[in-house]
């Protein structure tokens, strides 16, 4: 890269270096030695691409070998410092060399970072160049030899022959005006500046501009030398006695004392010299100037010479101390340390907060109230260790006001500026205080609006109302009420007494309650600040304060679309003075629960319209049949006005036999509702007819596929038997159903369901279950196990583990039974141990729906659950009998039936019943085919069944009085409480059931 650069450079001074000295060649005559060489660095620089550029001259009295710094380019002041004053002897920097030698020289500049050194602090100094710079210098040459140098800082590489040549031109070129600006009009008393020794009028143009001059003390001899330029500045005549005393007579009489000390410290010490002084001119003036020296010594060590320079510094005086009596007087406090943090400097501010400048300068900073102030000194000590500024808020221990403090680290010690920043801090934080309010308002405006969003029903807007402002305003007291029929209903309260709550609730909304009338008739809020206001204004309600406990109202009207729709008290226990802010803020509030609330009154009549459907279309009582005792929980989804199509049966059959359904139409609405009605219409049809689980559930399939391919639903059905124990179930996408058995344990039947009803085809599967007496089957929908958070077997297994808890197996161990030869009897006898049974069912399904769906957690669907206990008949309530072919099996149908009912003590029965077997049984003979079989079963009726291999199913028909027969049915349905037919694996059953009288019942 470097030697890309380089021959990008050499390019362009081929191209620019002829038109560069042409540009120099025209530079006008009437220009000053200084303007010619201002032109001559910049062209140099341009050309060898240079970061800057420097001007050396040889000066100082006759015999110095000093290079001064006279012209700079480029080159920040603490980086000049370096190059100010070089010594042709010892210095190995670029133009020294090319002086001395008096050729072009070129090398590093990393030899004025030693020159520079470091400062006095130990820190580095400032005034380092880059690390690749290089100095290229060419020697100004005179007829008595080099003089002064030019030179170019420059990257890391080598100027090519062509920038060598053009900066060897343009330094004669310079050479070459001077000479002729040394001889121009004016001039001509003086030989040209080459024929002078060092400090001749090229150097004395820059210093007098400068206002600097050079002087030269022999130590030994006491002789004084100045140049013109010190003798102009320090305005001494040509003709002054060139003695030291001649120096110290210039020298302010108060300034004598502080400048010899410092002559004798340089003198002792072989050190450098250097002072600030006061001069007094023989035309009367007085200025300030500063003087810096080095000694030159000889081969023994001792001082011979004392070179240096003078310049002026009366201007940088004066604007110090202007800048001091500024700092002394501001409004400000500001102050100054040491190294040793020692006071040196405080103003008229600071001494208010530290002390008076007579009693605190030159004491540690720390003895004073500085040092009570925490953490103060940790933080300035690291201010000064780190030379950044620092700034802080501390609180000042003599006056308690707050203080910005900024540190500043400075090369002697630390300075600080105090601005008080009391006020500012205080309406800081009173701005503060009200963002702070202004936030929370907005926070719980915020969390209101949220809460009233979700609020569902008026109870629900009545919580959110109680949790969300009264406690915001401290109030005790909230009273909600609706305008419904011209009258102000409560619809909610917190924190008011019964007697209150029945005197306000149905008053007249315009007329007969002052107070509310007026807020509801003009549309605007109330706020009393306590009682005696209250009866003040309202002097016909004087008593109800004492009645409610209450010392300040906001009474707010509540309008929601333009109409009033109630009103929303907020009371306190304490008188109170309601701010503009309260005022303003509790009347918007007011708008917000006044749309909730409305939307809250609309959700409450659907929902009541909705469930007065659901209770409609649902059983609104389960029958209590001798085989099961059944109790059933229905809950509605608890978000959302839309019912739902779970439903429940439990279905009398024939032969004490009991069908089960649960099922759930999926979906929510009006048309999921009616799916539901239809499909409860149908299964009582199907159930009616004896058809099995899986016909059932098949007709039910074609009924749901009628309505649409988007029509689905799971039902599961069961038939319990009492007589046999077995429950022949069938289930299209439903859950299994749950078997607790007697001795507690839980089946979960591990059978694979068929697919919905809707979405599949015939056959469907039955399971049949041969379940104990007692027994419990727990049915269900999946809103109880299944939810967004909890699959449907992660449900299930939970329910079980509800059932099986020690307070789920008390409540579905079975309670004791009759004997198991006496019959179940309707009656007093037998309404106990059932009553008690029911209840502890009950129990069971508050239990399972606690658990599974808590009453604070949102269920997004419709729960049904059906639990059944199973009663088994004992076989001592059955008796059967084959029966022959032919005419001869009525009668023995007859005798076996007189033998049984004898021995049951149903003697009141005998009778009837010889004359239904016989009828049935003559049917069977006539119209159908054996093998032919009569069976009685006892329960809470009597039951007459005779069966045959017949599909045939017997039908009642008017006969004519001519007709023999045709009467049998019409007369078994007189004599019978109901009767049917079935269909079985064989054949049919007709059967028919008597009431049982009490007074037959055997003791």
């Amino acid at each position: 890269m470097e030697q890309r650069r380089g021959t990008d450079t050499a390019e362009r001074s081929r191209s620019w270096g002829d038109e560069r000295l042409s540009l120099l060649s025209a530079v006008g005559a009437a220009l000053t030695d200084r303007e010619v060489m201002r032109h001559a660095l910049d062209q140099a620089v341009s050309e060898l691409g240079g970061i800057a550029g420097l001007v050396h001259w040889s000066c100082g009295p006759a015999g110095s070998r000093q290079l001064r710094l006279v012209l700079a380019s480029g080159l920040p002041l603490p980086v000049l410092r370096a190059w100010e004053e070089i010594r042709q002897d010892v210095a190995p920097l670029a133009p020294a060399r090319a002086v001395r030698d008096g050729r072009f020289v070129w090398i590093p500049a990393a030899a004025t970072e030693a020159l520079a050194g470091p400062r006095e602090d130990g820190r580095p100094s400032s005034g380092i160049l880059p690390a690749a710079t290089t100095v290229a210098s060419v020697p100004l040459i005179g007829p008595d030899g080099p003089v002064g140098a030019l030179s170019v800082l420059t990257g890391p590489w080598e100027p090519t022959g062509e920038q060598t040549a053009f900066l060897q031109a343009v330094g004669h070129w310079a050479e070459r005006r001077l000479a002729r600006s040394a001889a121009g009009p004016g001039e001509g008393d003086e030989p040209p500046w080459w024929q002078q020794r060092p400090g001749g009028p090229v150097l004395r143009q820059s210093l007098e501009a400068a206002k600097a001059g050079s002087w030269e003390w022999g130590v030994r001899t006491g002789e004084m030398r100045w140049d013109r330029a010190g003798l102009t500045l320090l305005g001494i005549p040509d003709s002054y006695e060139r003695r030291i005393e001649s120096w110290i007579d210039l020298i302010h009489p108060e300034d004598v004392p502080r400048v010899m000390a410092a002559t004798e410290k340089s003198l002792r010490e072989r050190s450098d010299y250097e002072a600030e002084y006061r001069v007094r001119r023989p035309d009367g003036t007085t200025g300030w100037v500063q003087s810096r020296a080095h000694l030159e010594l000889d081969e023994h060590g001792e001082p011979v010479r004392m070179v240096g320079k003078v310049w002026d510094t009366t201007e940088s005086r004066m604007a110090r101390e202007s800048v001091g009596q500024a700092l002394r007087y501001m409004s400000d406090a500001f102050f100054a340390v040491n190294r040793e943090w020692r006071i040196t400097f405080l103003n008229v501010e600071a001494e208010r907060l530290i002390g008076p400048a007579g009693q605190v300068l030159g004491r540690p900073l720390w003895e004073g109230p500085a040092g009570d102030v925490p953490e103060l000194e940790e933080r300035c000590r690291r201010a000064a260790a780190g030379g950044r500024p620092a700034g802080f808020d501390i609180r000042w221990p003599t006056d308690g006001r707050w203080y910005h403090i900024r540190l500043v680290s400075v090369p002697d010690g630390l300075t600080a500026y105090l601005t008080d920043v009391t006020d500012r801090r205080t309406r800081a934080a009173r701005r503060a205080e009200a963002e702070r309010a202004g936030a929370e308002q907005a926070a719980r405006i915020s969390e209101l609006s949220n809460a009233l969003a979700d609020a569902v029903t008026t109870r629900d807007v009545v919580d959110v109302v109680a949790a969300h402002i009264l406690p915001p305003f401290g109030a005790s007291g909230l009273l909600m009420l609706s305008l419904e029929g011209g009258r102000l209903n409560v619809v909610g309260s917190v924190g008011y007494p019964l007697p209150f709550l029945r005197r306000i609730d149905g008053v007249p909304a315009f007329e007969g309650y002052r107070l509310l009338n007026e807020v509801l008739g003009a549309r605007r809020p109330y706020f009393i600040p306590s009682a005696e206001e209250y009866e003040r204004l309202f002097p016909d309600l004087a008593g109800n304060p004492a009645i409610a406990h209450k010392n300040a109202w906001a009474v707010l009207p509540l309008t929601a679309s333009g109409n009033a729709i109630g009103t929303c008290s907020i009371s306190f226990d304490e008188p109170r003075r309601f701010s503009a802010d309260e005022r303003t803020l509790l009347t918007a509030l007011s708008g917000m629960v006044a749309q909730a609330l409305a939307r809250a009154r609309l959700y409450d009549t659907e929902h009541a319209r909705a469930q007065a459907l659901q209770r409609g279309l649902l059983p609104r009582a389960l029958p209590t049949p001798a085989a099961v005792t059944s109790t059933v929980r229905y809950l509605p989804a608890s978000s959302g006005t839309d019912i739902g199509g779970d439903w429940y049966d439990v279905i009398p059959l024939s032969a004490e036999r009991v069908a089960l359904v649960i099922g759930d139409v999926m979906g929510h609405g009006l048309a999921e509702a009616a799916t539901m009605g239809r499909l409860r219409t149908a299964v009582h049809t199907l159930a009616n007819l004896e058809l099995p689980p899986d016909e059932v559930l098949a007709h039910l399939n074609e009924v749901v596929s009628d309505l649409g391919d988007d029509s689905y639903a799971t039902c599961l059905y069961a038939v319990y038997d009492p007589v046999s124990g077995v429950c022949s179930l069938a289930r299209a996408g439903h859950p299994p159903p749950l078997v607790v058995r007697p001795d507690g344990g839980v089946e979960c039947p591990d059978s694979v369901p068929d697919p919905p009803l809707g979405a599949t085809e015939p056959p469907f599967t039955t399971v049949d279950l041969r379940l104990p007496d007692g027994s419990l089957l727990v049915l269900y929908t999946d809103g109880l196990v299944e939810s967004a958070t909890r699959d449907i077997d992660t449900g299930i297994a939970e329910c079980a583990q509800v059932l099986t808890s020690e307070r789920g197996r008390l409540l579905t161990s079975p309670p004791p039974r009759p004997h198991p030869d006496r019959p179940e009897q309707d009656g007093p006898e037998q309404d106990g141990p059932d009553r008690a049974d029911h209840e502890r069912l009950d129990r069971l399904c508050d239990l399972l729906v606690g658990a599974m769906l808590p009453a604070q957690q949102l269920t997004a669907d419709d729960t049904a659950l059906l639990i059944a206990r199973l009663h088994g008949l004992a076989p001592g309530n059955i008796a059967g009998w084959p029966l022959p072919e032919g005419p001869v099996a009525a009668g023995l149908a007859r005798a076996h039936v007189r033998e049984q009912l004898t021995a049951w003590g149903l003697q009141e029965l005998v009778a009837t019943t010889e004359l239904l077997a016989g009828e049935l049984v003559a049917n069977v003979v006539r119209h159908a085919r054996g093998p032919t079989r009569l069976r009685l079963i006892r329960s809470r009726s009597l039951l007459c069944e005779v069966s045959d291999a017949s599909p045939t199913t017997p039908r009642i028909r008017r006969a004519a009085e001519t007709d023999e027969g045709g009467r049998g049915l019409q007369l078994v349905s007189a004599l019978s409480q109901r009767w049917g037919t079935r269909y079985t694996a064989e054949g049919k059953c007709i059967w028919t059931e008597q009431p049982i009288p009490r007074t037959g019942t055997p003791s």
